[in-house]
């Protein structure tokens, strides 16, 4: 059992993440990672018989380890196996094919050691009470020379509306409480994967800049992502309508274009690493 702390409610991200669904998901950003990991993986030589896409909401990752042509068998690995059986995606001639469902948590893998060849993850692992208990599991259940490619969201992910936020509260609340969650730093990313045990670790950022009419489309965006505050320290008290027009008007006043609209920066952090042969060698020493 692991000792970290409980830093967000993940049964309240579930809740939250089946009424993006239910609204109709925005997917721009996985979209995104999904056309990135395309480009990532041409640039392997070689094949993985057994990928599994671990955590994605949507079909575009594992759309794209088909598309690819690197990969064989494809598992998508989620809270919510169930609605996920009965989903397709279509191979290179056209023709429906349906990944296999499992019923899996981030925090707790079924997988046994060195049973799978390559792990793919778009923007779920940041939502991790123990991070680096997840990356060492990864990396358990990987067969040497597994690889792990997967994109979190970064340290500026909504800086905009962090600090807005923070500023709105102390004046119209006189206290901050956390609005936005912590996101991991690309340094702080490659040490993890050393620390798990990952030969050739290997980080980068993306970085996306989207703009916006006004932070409430911003924050529907976000409601459709299944991003909303899943923190376990979160207030608990109902978003104030002073705090909220506060909040949208510093917003306006640190960070609007001439044009009116608003900026948020969204980071994606791409974590790469092989897991070592019996001989400590890896696809990269070829």
């Amino acid at each position: 059992m692991s000792s970290s702390p409980l830093i967000f409610d993940r049964r309240l991200l579930r809740a939250r993440r089946a009424r993006a669904a239910a609204l109709g998901p925005c997917l721009f950003l996985l979209q995104r990672a999904a056309e990135d990991l395309s480009e990532r993986l041409a640039s392997i030589v070689r094949h993985f018989d057994l990928a599994v896409d671990l955590g994605t909401t949507g079909e575009g990752l594992a759309q794209a380890l088909i598309d690819s042509n690197k990969v064989g068998v494809v598992s998508r690995a989620h809270e919510s196996a169930l609605r996920l059986r009965g989903s397709t995606v279509k191979n290179g001639t056209g023709h429906r094919r349906e990944p296999l469902a499992i019923a899996a948590d981030e925090e707790a893998l079924p997988f046994r050691t060195g049973s799978i060849d390559l792990f793919v993850s778009a923007l779920s692992l940041q939502f991790v009470n123990d991070l680096p208990g997840a990356l060492a599991q990864i990396r358990r259940a990987l067969k040497p020379d597994g690889l792990l490619l997967a994109a979190l969201a970064g340290g500026d992910t909504l800086t905009e509306l962090r600090q807005s936020f923070a500023a709105a509260e102390a004046e119209v609340e006189d206290g901050v409480s956390p609005r936005v969650i912590p996101f991991v730093d690309v340094r702080q990313a490659g040490a993890l994967l050393q620390r798990a045990g990952f030969a050739m670790p290997v980080t980068d950022v993306d970085r996306l800049v989207v703009r916006y009419a006004s932070p409430l489309a911003l924050m529907h965006d976000l409601r459709r992502m299944g991003a909303g505050n899943p923190l376990r320290e979160r207030s608990r008290r109902p978003l104030r309508r002073a705090t909220l027009k506060r909040m949208m008007e510093i917003y306006a006043e640190r960070f609007a274009d001439t044009d009116g609209r608003i900026p948020a920066t969204f980071e994606i952090v791409w974590l790469a690493g092989w897991a070592p042969d019996d001989r400590g060698r890896t696809t990269e020493d070829e």
